[in-house]
This record gives C-alpha cells, sequence and structure tokens, in this order.
C-alpha cells in the first residue's frame, strides 16, 4: 500500500510542478525607432501571462495601443514602459502607435 501512496504522491507533485511551470510568463521585448517597431512582428505562447518590454529609442513620445490586447501604454521619448499581458488564446493581435498610427505590428500567439 505505501508504494501506491508514493506514487500517488509522486503524481500530485509533478501535477503541480508542470502547473506552476506552465503559468511562468513570456518575456518580450520591442523597439521603436524613427516610428518603426522593430521587430514589426512578435511571437509568444499560448496560455501564459505575457511581460512586453517596450523601448522607444526616438525622442517623442509614442502610445503604444492595442484594441484586441485591451492596452494602452505611453512611452515617454527614450524611455521605456512595460506592459502585462492576460494569457492569450493562439491568434494574431494587431498593435499601433497612437501618436503615429502608420507604426504598426502584431503579436502573433501559438
Amino acid at each position: 500500500m505505501s508504494k501506491y501512496l508514493a506514487a500517488l504522491c509522486a503524481f500530485l507533485i509533478a501535477g503541480f510542478a508542470a502547473s506552476a511551470h506552465a503559468e511562468q510568463p513570456a518575456s518580450l521585448s520591442i523597439a521603436v525607432k524613427n516610428h518603426r517597431f522593430q521587430p514589426v512582428e512578435l511571437h509568444a505562447p499560448a496560455n501564459v501571462p505575457i511581460t512586453l518590454r517596450i523601448k522607444n529609442l526616438d525622442s517623442t513620445p509614442m502610445e503604444f495601443e492595442s484594441v484586441s490586447l485591451r492596452v494602452e501604454k505611453v512611452v515617454t521619448g527614450n524611455g521605456e514602459g512595460v506592459v502585462h499581458l492576460r494569457p492569450l488564446s493562439p491568434g494574431r493581435y494587431n498593435f499601433f502607435d497612437d501618436f503615429h498610427q502608420e507604426t504598426n505590428g502584431a503579436l502573433v500567439v501559438r
């Protein structure tokens, strides 16, 4: 009976460790230079929180905005901002600089 209990405990511990690891946020970075996102397209895993660091290398402010991601973040000129995104389903999420609307990109979640 004790080896069954030990096996059950090992199974539960392994499952807990796997689910705790699955919740680790993905960390992404993007830069804006000459009013262009670099890179234009980011990739992230599905169903995990995402931390997105935005570096504005231009001297003027920009506003990282996305309707589908439900986020707006003003980043000062030569500044940096961080956006925390909820776990996302697979798909393509477009974003843009609201101050310079020709500046756009996408987050592809798989």
